[in-house]
């Protein structure tokens, strides 16, 4: 058996299927897509990938079928769902998922495409090794009771990338006890003996064991992933990459395979403007930053049209050119953590009902949420009142 030296998790052994599906082109692209996009501008250090993630998350998938007993064939799916999880991701990650997402109607977990298509080489490594591309994908999308442990609540995805990520950007606050939460996973069925049919929990005894995972990633949220300027730069990354694929009519799938590198230098020649700025660092300024308590609920829930509906009337108002100003309403604070499920006294219940600490970390989602209008440092005054004006923002002159 090959084994991996991962700066997270030591020694990464893989079995013979991971062993071929890491060397096919699909799987080498994620050497070249890094796992934390335009939060790099931001901490230096993290220029991690989502080759080494994709690792990381194979290994703990393994620690964790350790203890559910699935017999060899599930087990065997669950590890290759568990290493192909990110090949669906576009270049720069979640920061072009959107744009996917509208034009093609599937989320990176939807990889049907590359895993079902017979010419492709990580379907026929799959069937090589009697695994089956169909049940892969639905293991990725999350489905069935084991799914969840590649996408779910509880999911062996979201305890890598949270201690790989705190441990490349140096922020401390990631970090979790992976060793624990793998082995207090469990299955609990129905009466049948089907996987498919149960569901994933933390044993008795962990309802603190949850809650350090929904405060890790609360943490991670204001210190790394929402950072001002990581969310700057995601916002004109992606007005970049509308505009180039508008400019050039370039296949929304051949965009979904680039690497960051290829999109970077596509941008720099179809796009100076904002390709320029993004390889430079030379980024657009906050005009309005301004929480929930600031804006109408009908701004909050903003559509992406309604957005850039937004951005011309600003733009126009403002006496700026049309492309200068960029809108960014995230969507509202959730934490899907919440809902993992621990047993509590024999009985399963949800990690909000079992935990006082879910409401407290709930209210500082919500007062960490910002709406944020960029534009260049020239404009910002111009731009900040006519934002407010546009979007009916409840902020003084």
């Amino acid at each position: 058996m090959n084994a991996i030296k991962d700066s997270v998790h030591g020694h990464v052994r893989l079995d013979p299927a991971a062993t071929e599906l890491i060397d096919t082109p699909a799987f080498q692209r994620l050497r070249h897509v890094k796992q934390l996009s335009t939060v790099r501008l931001v901490y230096p250090s993290a220029n991690h990938t989502r080759f080494e993630h994709s690792l990381g998350v194979y290994h703990l998938a393994r620690g964790a079928l350790d203890g559910l007993d699935l017999d060899p064939d599930t087990a065997a799916h669950v590890r290759a769902a568990a290493l192909l999880h990110d090949a669906g991701h576009g270049p720069y990650g979640h920061q072009t998922e959107g744009i996917i997402r509208r034009r093609t109607g599937r989320d990176h977990d939807d990889v049907g495409w590359l895993l079902t298509d017979a010419d492709r080489e990580v379907c026929q490594v799959l069937e090589r090794n009697d695994l089956d591309p169909v049940r892969v994908t639905d293991l990725i999308a999350g489905e069935g009771g084991v799914g969840a442990l590649v996408s779910g609540e509880l999911d062996v995805d979201r305890m890598d990338y949270l201690v790989r990520d705190a441990h490349h950007t140096g922020v401390p606050y990631g970090t979790v006890d992976t060793g624990r939460l793998v082995n207090e996973l469990r299955l609990l069925g129905d009466g049948s003996d089907d996987p498919a049919d149960a569901e994933l929990v933390l044993a008795e005894g962990n309802v603190a064991t949850a809650e350090s995972l929904l405060l890790a990633r609360s943490l991670m949220n204001a210190v790394v992933y929402r950072h001002h300027v990581s969310r700057v730069a995601g916002a004109m990354l992606e007005r970049a990459c509308e505009r180039y694929l508008d400019r050039t009519g370039t296949d929304v799938e051949a965009f979904r395979r680039m690497a960051d590198h290829d999109l970077l230098v596509a941008l720099r020649e179809h796009v100076p403007d904002l390709g320029r700025r993004i390889e430079h660092r030379d980024l657009y300024k906050r005009a309005v930053w301004v929480g929930l308590s600031e804006v109408p609920a009908g701004t909050v829930d903003a559509d992406h049209d309604a957005e850039l509906a937004a951005e011309r009337e600003i733009a126009e108002r403002a006496g700026v050119d049309p492309g200068a100003v960029v809108v960014d309403v995230p969507s509202r604070p959730g934490l899907k953590e919440s809902g993992s499920a621990v047993v509590v006294d024999g009985i399963t219940q949800r990690l909000s009902d079992a935990s006082e600490l879910v409401a407290g970390i709930r209210a500082a989602e919500r007062s960490r949420w910002r709406l944020g209008v960029y534009c260049p440092d020239d404009h910002v005054d111009a731009v900040r009142g006519a934002a407010r004006d546009v979007l009916g923002l409840r902020i003084a002159e």
